[in-house]
């Protein structure tokens, strides 16, 4: 029972941190690593495996509240009228364009990462840093954005987010927090930017998802099973709860918010931990 109190737990601060700009990876590694030790339940591996399986519960809130986004990015929808001006929706071809940078640097540095980055003292740094990067985008981004819904973004406001995506790669920035950042200093709206931030995660980190499960199959075993379900299912509820809430309140309160919670947890950290 204990296992499956572990998994719930887990999924509950995976869902609720993984699309909010606080780390995700950072929380996880604080919850588990420094109280639940979900390695000592079963192993290493399985536990790690474990921590990919609830992300796929994270993806799959994202695909039902943009489902039609999704949609309509495939192709698969209903024609839409003829374009009045230049851009009139978000296309595919920009998603691509947002996902190459920290595609081609994860591919490149993904042994490195884990090996030497995946720790409390780099993820404390994460957490401080983007917290600075989230409040100078407050601070410096246009009071009045040019680009207040998603389906006006540039081309080149796709690459500068996927460009500020590369920051993230290293635990505790967290992906949604340099991502809005990066669509704020560029001109957007923070919805506008969290909603790109957020259609955005579901190839890059299905993907990666998806790799490690090929790579991590044979610890599927019947034992851990219902640990891997709990897990999922607590991730995709909690997730499906905070993205709602979080688009509703992203335009309103801004970053800062988000950032001084964030310094605030890294000093908590700092003194008792370290």
């Amino acid at each position: 029972m204990w296992e499956i109190i572990v998994a719930i737990i887990l999924g509950i601060v995976e869902g609720l941190t993984e699309f909010a700009p606080v780390s995700s990876t950072g929380h996880m590694i604080i919850v588990d690593d420094l109280w639940l030790n979900s390695k000592e339940l079963f192993s290493s591996p399985v536990a790690n495996t474990f921590k990919i399986v609830i992300q796929l519960g994270s993806i799959l809130a994202v695909v039902v509240i943009f489902k039609d986004r999704f949609i309509n990015l495939l192709g698969l929808g209903k024609k839409a009228a003829a374009p009045i001006g230049p851009t009139n929706r978000l296309n595919l071809m920009q998603v691509i364009v947002g996902l190459l940078p920290a595609g081609v640097l994860g591919l490149l540095f993904d042994d490195y990462i884990d090996e030497h980055l995946f720790s409390l003292n780099t993820v404390l740094i994460g957490l401080v840093v983007g917290a600075v990067l989230m409040i100078l985008a407050d601070l410096f981004g246009p009071k009045r954005p040019r680009v207040e819904t998603v389906d006006q973004m540039s081309y080149g406001q796709a690459l500068g987010i996927g460009l500020f995506q590369c920051i993230a790669l290293w635990p505790g920035f967290s992906r949604s927090g340099s991502t809005i950042s990066g669509g704020v200093l560029l001109g957007m709206s923070h919805k506008a930017a969290a909603d790109f931030t957020f259609i955005m995660a579901v190839p890059i980190m299905a993907g990666a998802s998806g790799l490690s499960l090929v790579k991590n199959w044979q610890y599927f075993t019947s034992d851990a099973l219902p640990f891997f379900i709990a897990g999922f299912i607590s991730a995709f509820i909690f997730a499906l709860v905070s993205i709602r809430f979080f688009l509703k309140l992203i335009n309103r309160i801004k970053l800062v918010p988000f950032a001084l919670y964030r310094i605030v947890l890294a000093a908590i950290l700092y003194f008792v931990f370290l």
